[in-house]
């Protein structure tokens, strides 16, 4: 079974996620490519870069599952960190809510931190391990 810990983030909630910092950016609708909503979420996770390596979370294989209900623009997700110990541990599900909350139509994400199974290097698309040097 999974260990959970459950967020649930509204639109409140996402503008206290921020925790005061102020990026014009952030606050902006995002504007990505894809026919389907998933392919959206896909590309907003795309902008959601882990702050100790140079990669973004979606590639480096920390999204476990994502799932869409486009007649109602909800999002649920489920991701772990490379370690249990990681210092962005308590900020990196609201890092990724606020970022898939961008589009513009989604109303509702839910992030569960799980960890297990746990990470894996086997994780990483071909695209993290280029960009890493790793192939």
């Amino acid at each position: 079974m999974f260990e959970r810990i459950a967020r649930f983030i509204d639109k409140e909630e996402l503008d206290q996620a921020g925790q005061g910092h102020s990026d014009p950016e952030q606050d902006t609708p995002l504007e990505v490519e894809g026919d389907t909503l998933e392919e959206r979420v896909i590309a907003a996770l795309r902008t959601v870069y882990d702050p100790e390596i140079p990669v973004n979370l979606y590639d480096l294989g920390l999204i476990y599952r994502i799932e869409t209900d486009e007649a109602n623009g909800r999002v649920d997700i489920d991701m772990t960190l490379t370690a249990p110990a990681c210092p962005v541990a308590g900020s990196m599900p609201g890092m990724v809510a606020k970022a898939v909350k961008r589009l513009e139509e989604v109303n509702e994400v839910n992030v569960e931190l799980v960890w297990d199974p746990p990470w894996t290097m086997d994780r990483m698309s071909d695209e993290a391990r280029l960009e890493l040097g790793m192939l």
